[in-house]
């Protein structure tokens, strides 16, 4: 990546390179300096805009929960539960490096905040209570986010190599030992 000193130097413009830097080479390689570097700054510029490396992770997950769809709203609880999760598995797989901070930010920003209410206010509409809301909204990010990372691990991409790999595998076991794999 080329330094990109073009446009003045603002909150926004710091984050987005952050998180290009975190997608390209994984969450350690968005440090300050090299957050500075790629704008074309000093390092103590970016003070003027993020207050710390905390801040500037603080505004990374925000600007990434700004990324997942909330077109959802006014829907049955269920299919708009799924459309969320569709939307952040997509989001998620840009930004793999996020899935371990989601929800483990205690100053979360605007989006953050929007995105929590809205999957609230869609639970509590339906007949959620309170308690069972918050409840079935950490069940399902705990699936999504599990989901998430293992699916970043796995050793295969695209629906070609899971189908070669999963044959490798039940051409090297006895299928009698295990009739339900080779099908």
């Amino acid at each position: 990546m080329s330094p990109t000193r073009a446009a003045p130097l603002t909150r926004e413009r710091v984050l987005r390179v952050a998180i290009e830097l975190a997608d390209a080479g994984g969450f350690e390689s968005r440090s300050m300096r090299k957050v500075a570097k790629q704008l074309g700054v000093e390092a103590m510029s970016l003070y003027h805009h993020v207050a710390n490396k905390e801040d500037l992770l603080d505004g990374m997950i925000d600007v990434v929960f700004a990324e997942i769809d909330l077109s959802f709203r006014g829907t049955d609880w269920r299919p708009a539960m799924r459309q969320r999760a569709i939307s952040a598995r997509r989001v998620l797989s840009r930004h793999g490096w996020a899935i371990g901070f989601m929800e483990s930010r205690s100053s979360p920003g605007p989006a953050t905040l929007r995105h929590h209410d809205a999957v609230i206010g869609c639970l509590r509409d339906a007949g959620f209570s309170i308690e069972l809301a918050a409840h079935a909204f950490s069940v399902l990010d705990s699936y999504l986010y599990g989901f998430a990372l293992q699916e970043r691990s796995l050793p295969f991409h695209t629906p070609e190599e899971t189908a070669e790999l999963a044959q490798d595998i039940v051409t090297g076991f006895p299928t009698d030992e295990y009739p339900h794999l080779d099908q």
